[in-house]
């Protein structure tokens, strides 16, 4: 992997983890996801309108089909980290989101982008993935835990974080076609990616408005956080698709699990430090193994 895209993935992490520790926060449901999104549009508007007032006019139907479809997906898997932060725990759900998405990510990129990884890289996929399982909790998700209300939020956190996990997978390989084959600007993809999004959520805003109007005034500091820097962290994975292979970007995003285990551990109150702090090393060695593989 480039050292230009390495370092793109590397702040990306941290941005990730940051926004998602925001999100998790906020308790957030489906209408969170609207807050986030149009102040997304207001804040980069002026900023994307500058930048692409001559490329947009250009896209054709190939273009605003990835857009409507990605946007579609991402919605999705908005909807569904959210619904994971209110029944489970981030260092459940995050890890295992994060990790499984990379996975089939990788399988599928070298299938359809016709890429080949190493020795090195592969065993640095697997790293990445054992270290997204420990942080997860480790064997401790398949023991039966004696507290019941326990045992429901880490089975919660499961199927809500694998769940994640595909749609993740999807829209990363949506995506990184339409940047890398498409040659779409990643700023402008992911702005009207996110533009395309919005009337699915602003649906079930308007089913109840005075019930959306008190949660904005709840959570309208942390969708200013989601949407000021997430669009950033994403733009920079994109860049960093278009010029190394998806196989290596996807997992090596992962290294933002060093940054919310420790988050998750320290100001969360969540708990296993110990065993969440070998999965992170297990990440820091898959992304390196990665980097040189």
């Amino acid at each position: 992997m480039p050292v230009s895209a390495l370092i793109l993935v590397l702040i990306a992490a941290v941005i990730h983890a940051t926004w998602n520790i925001a999100a998790k926060k906020a308790h957030g449901d489906a209408r969170f996801s609207f807050f986030s999104s149009f102040i997304m549009a207001v804040f980069w508007g002026p900023f994307v309108i500058w930048y692409g007032w001559d490329a947009v006019p250009r896209w054709g139907t190939l273009e605003w089909t990835f857009l409507a479809i990605s946007g579609l997906v991402h919605w999705a898997y908005y909807i569904i980290l959210l619904r994971g932060y209110r029944l489970s725990d981030l260092t459940v759900v995050y890890p295992l989101a994060r990790g499984s998405g990379p996975l089939i990510s990788s399988m599928v990129a070298i299938i359809v982008f016709g890429e080949r990884i190493s020795a090195m890289g592969f065993l640095g996929i697997l790293g990445v993935v054992l270290g997204v399982f420990l942080i997860a909790g480790g064997p401790g998700l398949f023991r039966v835990a004696h507290d019941p209300a326990k045992k429901d939020r880490i089975k919660a956190g499961v199927f809500w974080g694998l769940l994640t996990g595909v749609f993740i997978s999807a829209y990363t390989i949506l995506d990184a076609y339409a940047v890398k084959m498409l040659a779409m600007s990643p700023i402008l993809f992911d702005y009207w990616s996110n533009m395309l999004r919005m009337p699915f959520a602003l649906v079930p805003v308007l089913r109840d408005l005075p019930e959306a109007k008190r949660l904005w005034q709840l959570q309208w500091k942390y969708a200013a956080i989601v949407a000021i820097i997430s669009p950033v962290g994403y733009v920079m994975v994109l860049y960093a698709m278009q010029i190394a292979p998806v196989s290596h970007v996807a997992p090596a995003r992962e290294v933002s699990m060093l940054f919310a285990a420790f988050v998750g551990g320290h100001l969360l109150g969540e708990t296993d430090r110990g065993l969440r702090i070998i999965g992170a090393a297990a990440i820091a060695l898959g992304v390196a193994a990665l980097a040189l593989g």
